[in-house]
């Protein structure tokens, strides 16, 4: 197949998008063409995968960003077999395109990775304006209703599905397990991975960082948002953490085996409650004992799992007697890692399910081209379809 994938939000080198995604369709021998915002973010293609470049979609300026991609998929559209789209402003640009694509007489599958709770995300954008959050809310859904009834959907969880009439495939994300069992945990080192934010609990971790430092060393590993980005350089220079920045997601996932603990302190909000925090499978699945907050979803790993602790929302001191406490008991930390990494092996590894993501998209290539499908949309007569947890625990 020829696949293109579009994001104008997400950072080209997404775990998700790239890493797994991208890497399943490129293993099965699909062309993916990626149309991602290399240049803002200062990165170019992988070597072998044909790109392009796309304006980056940040804040309030979405406007260019959508003018681009609706030229792209015009243009793109008909030479491919599916879109694969992964921001729900993408949506707005599909109604006038899908349109032409139909005048052509060659129409793709259109594809939508569906991410997050959109509509619970919106209270956490210090860009929009509170008044204009509520009213927003209820577009989403809408608009999640109307792709719903056009598109193909795939859902990151299984708590996604409530949100829709039908019932949509998940494609978990899950991590790959290391190609070797991973070093055993030490005692002086702890990371975190992933974006930083103030809701994702950046300056907490600094805190924590504070509280620990000088006899545990915290390395945080992420791009961080405006709004927590001075306190993440200041705590660096101040020898208080270690900030690598944004590193490429191969190359950091390195950076995890032999730490004391990995930690994932989000706060309590209404997006992080169906959500389960993907660095908490990395981190088990490179032997990593696990701090979280309790997130529903991070907590349940790690109480069926044994991985790890739990701490409150936004408790610094909790979490570092959390981390001490692991520290000094050479067993309990033992076990969280050995208990975390046999769990991510045996049912949390995406090595073992990827095939289950390309097979799907083949599939609904296969029926769009022999015509059983309405232009790349789900049936409209068709019965709700049964869920393909593609890599479910």
């Amino acid at each position: 197949m020829r696949i293109l994938v579009v994001t104008v939000v997400h950072h080209p080198e997404d775990a998700r998008i790239l890493h797994r995604e991208i890497g399943a369709l490129r293993e099965r021998g699909h062309h993916v063409v990626y149309a991602a915002p290399f240049s803002a973010h200062g990165v170019v293609p992988r070597p072998g995968l044909e790109g392009v470049d796309l304006p980056r979609a940040v804040g309030r300026d979405r406007r260019t960003a959508l003018r681009a991609v609706r030229a792209l998929l015009a243009m793109r559209g008909p030479e491919v077999d599916v879109v694969l789209l992964h921001d729900p402003e993408l949506l707005l640009a599909l109604p006038g395109t899908v349109r032409r694509w139909r005048r052509t007489g060659r129409s793709p599958v259109a594809v939508w990775d569906v991410h997050e709770d959109t509509a619970a995300a919106l209270v956490m954008k210090g860009w929009l304006p509170r008044l204009l959050r509520p009213p927003l809310r209820l577009a989403v859904r809408g608009a999640e209703h109307l792709a719903e009834r056009h598109l193909r959907l795939l859902l990151a969880e299984d708590a996604y599905q409530d949100r829709f009439r039908r019932t949509h495939p998940v494609v978990l994300n899950l991590a790959g397990a290391p190609p070797e069992p991973p070093e055993p945990p030490g005692c002086d080192r702890v990371v975190y991975l992933g974006q930083l934010s103030r809701a994702r609990g950046a300056l907490d971790l600094v805190e924590t960082a504070r509280l620990l430092a000088p006899e545990i060393r915290v390395e945080a590993i992420g791009a961080a948002n405006p709004d927590v980005r001075d306190a993440l350089a200041a705590a660096d220079r101040d020898g208080v953490l270690r900030w690598h920045g944004f590193v490429p997601n191969d190359r950091a996932l390195a950076l995890l085996s032999g730490a004391l603990a990995g930690v994932s302190l989000l706060h309590d909000q209404p997006n992080y409650r169906h959500s389960r925090p993907t660095k908490v499978i990395e981190y088990m699945a490179h032997g990593v004992p696990v701090v979280t907050t309790p997130t529903p979803l991070a907590a349940e790993l790690v109480d069926r799992h044994g991985c790890g602790m739990t701490v409150p929302y936004e408790n610094p001191a909790a979490a570092a007697a959390a981390i001490r406490r692991l520290r000094d008991d050479p067993g309990l930390r033992l076990h969280a890692a050995r208990s975390g990494y046999e769990a991510a092996v045996a049912r949390l590894n995406w090595c073992d399910r990827s095939a289950e993501f390309a097979t799907l998209l083949e599939a609904w290539a296969k029926e769009a081209a022999s015509g059983t499908t309405a232009s790349g949309g789900a049936a409209r007569t068709a019965p709700p379809r049964r869920r393909q947890a593609a890599g479910s625990p």
